[in-house]
């Protein structure tokens, strides 16, 4: 399972696995890899929880062990 993580280390692991953005979109951000769209949360303060982001990976096609090697 993945651990709480930053918004901008989240953003730069989706980079390293060749999506593109954020682009804004309405209420939330997204980053884009060819036709997949993938939100991820605004900006904050505090680090985003472990069980947000295993629901992002989930929805991106990302496998926990592919997410944790980048």
């Amino acid at each position: 399972m993945p651990k709480n993580i930053s918004w901008r280390k989240m953003v730069q692991k989706f980079r390293k696995l060749e999506f593109d953005g954020p682009y804004s979109g309405g209420r939330h951000l997204f980053m884009v890899k060819d036709k997949l769209k993938v939100r991820i949360p605004n900006r904050h303060r505090g680090d985003i929880s472990k069980h947000l982001v295993s629901e992002i990976i989930r929805q991106a096609g990302i496998s926990p062990k592919e997410w944790n090697k980048v």
